[in-house]
């Protein structure tokens, strides 16, 4: 059943940012909005928090319209790229400071502070302030917190751009963890490609406003849908040419090569022959011999 559905959701700032975007998010699971810089995911998961409101679409959260509520109504939390931990208190004030304004009872607020410090294997550090802690500590405060008021859905926004890259490969581990235990619905929104293919269950693909292509992670590495997603995921390369007819199949002729490359037949889509065309070629895919391979 999905958690979150966003449905025609459109939001412009002199250009359109988000432009017609349609997705579900199903419950426990962990998915990434992937883009480039300027590719209007910060500005859909903002209309999601609902630090934004669309200019048209609805945004339902567990078959409630939400599209109108402000943020401190809908059961979602966000995870800033800053942490945004309070300064002058300790890290077991920071945890309690959303359940406290919920007037929560105080033994009810000790317990729940506890499970988050053992949640995130810091029991030991609640006494600390954050000027204390490493980034890596830091972002794990951060997330406690954010999972302190059980919220239905958790907003991640480029949580691991402060971490050095040793420590972003750690911390996407003990993410995915954290996530498998709790069950709540990560929303994670990266620039980063080994990031959402590393972490996410399933990835939505952005680009100028507009979702691309929504698959897991090895259909949108290994079969992506346009030349935009092969050139964006990850490494390859671009051959251009013109596809031909071959023996049972089309081939793509490539200026320089001496023979037509035959092509499986992509699913779903029609290729005329004398149509240009595109092969993209992962590198780990490529071998290289001494002779010609027979055939």
């Amino acid at each position: 059943m999905a958690l979150l559905e966003i449905a025609g959701v459109s939001k412009r700032f002199g250009v359109a940012a988000v432009d017609d975007v349609s997705l579900s998010i199903e419950k426990g699971e962990f998915f990434a909005l992937l883009g480039p810089s300027g590719c209007g995911k910060t500005t859909l998961l903002r209309m999601i928090a609902g630090l934004e409101i669309p200019d048209r679409g609805r945004v339902l959260i567990d078959g409630v319209d939400v599209t109108a509520l402000p943020p401190y109504s809908r059961p979602v939390n966000m995870m800033f790229q800053s942490y945004a931990l309070f300064p002058h208190m300790d890290v077991a004030g920071n945890i309690a400071f959303g359940l406290r304004q919920e007037k929560m009872d105080r033994r009810r607020v000790a317990a729940r502070v506890g499970e988050m410090l053992a949640l995130v294997q810091m029991s030991d550090y609640g006494g600390r302030r954050p000027h204390e802690l490493s980034g890596g500590q830091r972002q794990r405060v951060a997330l406690a917190r954010a999972l302190a008021k059980m919220p239905k859905l958790l907003l991640l926004d480029e949580p691991l751009a402060a971490l050095d890259r040793k420590l972003r490969a750690e911390t996407r581990l003990e993410l995915i963890g954290i996530q498998e235990r709790v069950g709540t619905t990560f929303l994670l929104v990266t620039h980063d490609q080994e990031e959402a293919l590393g972490m996410a269950s399933r990835i939505a693909v952005m680009n100028r406003g507009r979702v691309v292509q929504i698959g897991a992670p090895a259909e949108i590495y290994e079969r992506p849908g346009s030349r935009f997603v092969a050139d964006f995921v990850g490494e390859v390369n671009l051959f251009e040419g013109e596809l031909t007819a071959g023996f049972n199949c089309l081939a793509l002729t490539i200026a320089g090569f001496d023979r037509p490359i035959p092509l499986p037949p992509p699913a779903g889509i029609a290729l005329p022959e004398g149509a240009a065309a595109a092969l993209a070629l992962r590198p780990e895919r490529l071998r290289l011999c001494r002779e010609r391979p027979p055939g």
